[in-house]
């Protein structure tokens, strides 16, 4: 075998010098400097020398492509509202990563977007990093205070930072809603390309809020704020072709990217083009308790559960009426035709974001770059009840700023729902059959506030159509994405920066069948938002929804059996209820919780913040 000394060295040039220098943590030591100083050309020599198909090796390791990182975000999607966990809303792209892929059938996020969105960015605990609660609902106590900024805060370095230092292009299209000041919106937080919604959400067709709590919205491309364009929009059309683009620009230099696209559907207002809409026409006329049984059936058939599960009869526990479900047969003819085109509207917005994923994988084949990248799937958090339009204090705002929102503005003719110049919500009813079988909603600590669809592709390391029911949290998403890039996580000093160390798992291996678990048995993840409280342990979970959410009190459930919270266990096993109390009491101290007050309600609480034209 005859190897040439500078064959050697051009090798390593483009390969090992990613391999020492993948994550600027790294190349900034000065121990790794030494390293690559004390590299003789001897020692590699003797390195790459040892086989007599290092010539062989050497051409595939120059071939060999490091992936790409696809992140797709639903807002306020349901569980159960993707075919492949049990729906009847139409969604062939989203399915083919279930189908080619690994589905989490018990993974949790924070129960509302932005706190959310802040842990799958850091990999930290949201109340360390900025948002302790989402700004829009945030307790009067809690402005000011430490890690409730409002907004992602520097303490954090984002995991598009830790990429693109690591030679990827990164691009983020979409809603944001961590923050619009300039330390804070995607291009000062790591994204080469972006254009980025601030707000927690927007009209889908037009520039305009879409309640009175802001004043107006602020959209930013790149470090410059701009206006939406005035003809031919629509939102998930719009960031779909931007995600796109931004690829297609720098394409040719053969660098990875890492791309997040945050879908504003299916968040209110529901709206999307009108063929979607109608594909839905009769589908949901016999209601959301018809809904719920068929989704629960298909859920049941297919498998997502190890065992049958029964629905909470009614969610009784909140003492809150707008939250309890609505009986649809007291109903009269028109309300039925009214809530039925309300759900269609949702299901057409929900079709028609798939169909844009579906552009996305396409162009990704198209280029050759499908296989080779590692796509995420996930909602931020489970389904909003969306009771907004339904108070008093907001029925003016939504009268002046939309033609269409309430029964009687359509005269019987519900043609134009989620057309330009609607507003639309569905209550709570369609909320609790889109998150079946899981109980109650957003903001909640129960499995509706927590529990959302996860879905991974890719086929290098991942086997296709898989379900896997062991618990999983958002803060594993960032230590997975870097085990799958194989770039370091950063240390505690990052560019000569403290920060907080992401601290969930990779989930890689449970994704490639080598662990059955993300988290060991005895390990133990808290959470907080809004008043209400959760730790996970194993299969078990201790939450508490103060009044008006709930009781109160502590409950215990097996969530891999019990995603509808039907069987309180805290009765049966007293001391494990009492080791997770201590153990919450603890994450409680260490994350420096700011408690909200008794008879904090977020509902009235948006409403009293709505006075204080905050655009966080």
């Amino acid at each position: 075998m005859k190897l040439h000394l500078a064959d050697v060295m051009n090798h390593l040039n483009s390969n090992v010098k990613y391999f020492f220098f993948a994550s600027p943590r790294v190349h900034k030591t000065k121990g790794t400097r030494m390293k690559l100083k004390l590299l003789s050309p001897f020692i590699v020599l003797t390195i790459v020398g040892c086989s007599t198909e290092a010539p062989e090796r050497i051409e595939e390791l120059k071939e060999e492509k490091r992936p790409n990182v696809l992140v797709l975000i639903a807002d306020d999607m349901g569980y159960s509202d993707i075919g492949a966990f049990g729906s009847e809303i139409e969604t062939p792209n989203i399915d083919r990563l279930a189908n080619e892929g690994v589905s989490f059938t018990n993974f949790h996020v924070g129960a509302t977007c932005s706190p959310t969105r802040t842990m799958l960015i850091s990999g930290v605990d949201n109340h360390l990093a900025g948002l302790g609660n989402m700004h829009e609902i945030m307790a009067d106590n809690q402005f000011g205070k430490p890690g409730y900024e409002g907004y992602l805060n520097n303490s954090v370095v984002t995991i598009a930072t830790v990429l693109k230092d690591a030679g990827y292009h990164t691009y983020m299209a979409g809603k944001w809603h961590l923050g619009g000041n300039p330390e804070s919106i995607p291009h000062a937080r790591g994204f080469e390309q972006s254009f980025a919604l601030a707000e927690s959400g927007a009209d889908n067709w037009v520039e305009q809020p879409y309640a009175p709590m802001y004043e107006r919205v602020h959209y930013f491309e790149n470090g410059k704020e701009v206006e939406l364009p005035t003809e031919d929009y629509f939102s998930s059309d719009f960031y779909t072709q931007r995600i796109i683009d931004n690829i297609e620009s720098n394409r040719k230099d053969g660098k990875p990217f890492f791309a997040w696209v945050g879908y504003q559907a299916v968040h209110y207002p529901h709206q999307a083009p009108k063929e979607f809409i109608d594909k839905y026409n009769g589908v949901y006329d016999a209601g959301w308790e018809v809904l719920r049984k068929s989704r629960l059936a298909r859920q049941t058939e297919m498998g997502l559960f190890p065992q049958e599960v029964k629905l909470a009869e009614n969610f009784d526990k909140t003492s809150f009426e707008d939250w309890q479900l609505p009986d649809w047969g007291t109903l009269s003819e028109e309300e039925k035709k009214f809530n039925a085109r309300r759900m269609q509207t949702y299901a057409g917005m929900a079709d028609n974001m798939d169909h844009n994923i579906g552009k996305i994988l396409t162009y990704l084949k198209d280029i050759g770059e499908l296989d080779n990248t590692f796509i995420l799937f996930l909602s931020d958090n489970g389904t909003d009840p969306n009771l907004l339009s339904a108070k008093a204090e907001y029925e003016a705002w939504y009268r002046k700023n939309y033609k269409y929102t309430y029964i009687d503005d359509y005269n019987g003719d519900y043609s134009s729902m989620g057309q330009k110049g609607s507003y639309a919500d569905y209550g709570p009813g369609w909320a609790a059959a889109a998150n079946t079988p899981n109980s109650y909603f957003k903001t909640f600590s129960s499995e509706g506030g927590l529990r959302v669809p996860f879905i991974a592709r890719f086929p290098k390391k991942i086997p296709a159509n898989k379900k896997v029911n062991t618990f999983a949290f958002v803060k594993d998403v960032y230590p997975t994405i870097l085990e799958v890039t194989g770039v370091d996580m950063p240390s505690r000093n990052y560019k000569g920066k403290e920060i907080h160390i992401p601290d969930g798992k990779s989930a890689l291996p449970v994704l490639m069948g080598e662990k059955p678990s993300v988290h060991g048995e005895k390990d133990v993840i808290g959470y907080e938002l809004a008043g209400s409280s959760a730790v996970f342990q194993g299969k078990y979970k201790l939450s508490n929804n103060p009044a008006p959410k709930g009781n109160g009190e502590w409950e215990l459930y097996d969530i891999s059996i019990d995603p509808s919270e039907v069987n309180n266990l805290a009765q049966e096993m007293p001391e494990l209820v009492e080791e997770l109390k201590a153990a919450y009491a603890v994450y409680e101290k260490e994350n420096s919780l700011v408690p909200v007050p008794d008879g904090y309600n977020p509902l009235t609480q948006v409403l009293k913040n709505s006075t204080r034209h905050s655009s966080h």
